[in-house]
């Protein structure tokens, strides 16, 4: 096997940083950049050149055998050995082992001394603690306390606490990186477009622990008969000539919504995978999926299990119907559809958890740290055609929709097309991406006594909002205005608090708003929501008890306009 370029730079610049230095280096190469190739030709050079031993530490079984397929096509004269539950295998004594961290981590003597240590996705060793990675490696270097850790990556850095790489850390540096946009210029990795799912939901609520959102919390959040539904749709209109589409859920009762919608509404078959999923029948469906074809799988839904490892070149779409607060994890789901395969031109990645706001273009990712505050990300969405594209871009390369200047933007202060008398009215018209409710509160109410309102915000695009304010509290005009607004968006009938208004509007019951019109008069501070164009009104829904199941409310009652949004080497 030859090394592409980029491979035997890293390589390289291995070396060079265990020659000329005593900490540890990582290698970021972007999914489907090929690590593995090399990792294995780090490990044959070590044992062929210099009489070296190395063990390689993974998570997962796919990774392990990866590593054994490459190592064995470029260096077959290297004793090889495996320790790992997973594959029933736990070899010792040779100059390569490649070993499962869950498996070996208590064992590291047993392996006696070695030089090397390479951790593949490296991302999970943890910066501090007493974890499985920590507590191996610490046993190894009481064996040989020369041992040198090499980290490979896609993605060098943790959730909560930044880069992997630092003076303290096991890591220290990076001393090899290549990017995504690199390698897709060179036509190593497939093209990427990105496109928003009309189909969203409102993640303000959700509660976050560990520095994710609360898995049950998005799982009922995501796991309704108008998000499924939708999303569905749309996902088949939007792969009529995609191969093989793979996508991401919240929940194993959200991914078996997801594949029972597709099969029943839609015709076509979906399967399904998880963690509790039989071996047997993983396996068969993934086989299924790769294979292709007529007698292949086309649409294959999982459950945290097709991320790291999970390698099918054929994949041209990735729906993500999951919201998630983990760059990592946002960059292995785009990830698995990175690798060229023939007849594919590009991965389209439909985005109905509102990731790529979120994270960035995955060329681009933002990392949040304790201190890099809330910028928002370099993404913005087309208000033409849905697509999300980095922010830099002045014009949509889907659609050609230019952007306004940011410059004139940060001027419209002193400049803008507003009327220059009072009676002039500006008035214009936007694409609705989400529309989220919420229970207001007047400011200026010493008394409390002034009833609630229901707050309506409209997002057109990538970070505008406008908002209107619903009266069902009230009485007279201005409760027959909040009736008719009501009526025109919903079966049900008109509910009687601002609290059931916009539980009834989370559980799905008014019509999709698409557009807006909106109004603001020279001289005023505010614009006005004046007229909606919108979707079909839902059916009823149909019972109490046939609602579908949603997380405990933790929605804030908010009370203002702003809405808190080495020669050896080793």
């Amino acid at each position: 096997m030859k090394l592409r370029p980029y491979q035997c730079e890293a390589v390289q610049s291995v070396y060079d940083h265990l020659r000329s230095r005593d900490d540890n280096p990582c290698v970021v190469i972007p999914t489907g950049g090929g690590k593995t190739p090399v990792i294995a030709t780090i490990c044959s050079d070590a044992v062929n050149l210099w009489g070296g031993r190395v063990v390689i530490l993974a998570h997962v079984r796919e990774l392990l055998e990866q590593a054994a397929d490459k190592l064995r096509a470029i260096a077959p004269d290297v004793p090889l050995g495996i320790y790992s539950a997973g594959l029933k295998r736990k070899d010792l004594g040779y100059a390569v082992t490649i070993a499962g961290i869950q498996s070996i981590y208590q064992r590291a003597c047993d392996l006696g001394p070695v030089d090397l240590v390479i951790v593949d996705e490296a991302h999970l060793i943890p910066p501090d603690g007493e974890g499985m990675y920590r507590q191996f490696i610490a046993e190894a270097r009481v064996v040989n306390p020369h041992v040198r850790v090499i980290g490979l990556t896609a993605t060098p850095y943790r959730m909560k606490t930044g880069t992997i790489c630092s003076p303290d850390n096991i890591l220290n540096e990076v001393c090899f990186e290549i990017g995504v946009r690199e390698l897709i210029v060179q036509g190593y990795l497939a093209p990427l477009r990105t496109k928003a799912g009309s189909a969203k939901a409102d993640t303000s609520d959700l509660h976050i622990r560990g520095g994710e959102f609360v898995a049950g919390e998005v799982e009922d959040l995501m796991d309704t008969d108008a998000l499924v539904d939708a999303a569905c749709a749309e996902i088949v209109e939007q792969t009529g000539d995609r191969s093989s589409v793979l996508i991401f859920c919240a929940g194993v009762r959200h991914g078996e919504h997801v594949a029972r919608v597709l099969r029943e509404r839609h015709g076509v078959e979906c399967g399904f995978v998880c963690g509790e999923t039989p071996a047997k029948e993983r396996d068969e469906l993934i086989a299924r999926f790769r294979a292709g074809g007529e007698d292949g799988l086309r649409f294959l839904a999982n459950v945290n299990v097709l991320t790291t490892g999970f390698d099918a070149t054929n994949v041209d779409c990735v729906a993500m119907l999951r919201p998630t607060l983990s760059p990592g994890l946002y960059y292995q789901m785009v990830g698995r559809g990175f690798r060229p395969h023939p007849g594919k031109a590009d991965c389209l990645v439909l985005d109905f958890g509102g990731n790529v706001l979120r994270h960035g273009p995955v060329d681009a990712i933002r990392v949040r740290t304790p201190d890099s505050g809330d910028g928002e990300a370099p993404a913005k969405e087309c208000p033409q055609c849905a697509a999300l594209i980095h922010a830099a871009y002045a014009a949509c390369p889907e659609c050609g929709h230019e952007f306004p200047d940011p410059d004139t933007q940060k001027h419209a202060a002193t400049a803008s097309g507003e009327g220059i008398l009072s009676d002039q009215v500006s008035r214009w018209e936007e694409r609705v991406s989400e529309v989220t409710y919420h229970i207001h509160r007047k400011r200026d109410d010493p008394t409390g006594e002034a009833p609630p309102t229901m707050r309506v915000e409209y997002r057109c695009g990538f970070n505008t909002y406008h908002r209107e304010w619903v009266c069902i509290e009230h009485s007279e005009y201005a409760r027959r205005k909040a009736e008719a607004w009501w009526r025109a968006r919903s079966n049900e009938p008109v509910p009687e608090t601002v609290e059931d208004a916009v539980d009834m509007a989370e559980m799905g019951a008014l019509a999709e708003t698409l557009r807006i019109t909106v109004e603001k008069k020279a001289g005023e501070k505010w614009e006005r929501v004046v007229d909606h164009e919108l979707g079909d009104v839902p059916p009823r829904l149909e019972s109490e008890e046939g609602l579908p199941a949603l997380a405990p409310s933790t929605r804030t009652t908010t009370n203002d306009w702003d809405v808190p949004d080495d020669e050896i080497p080793f």
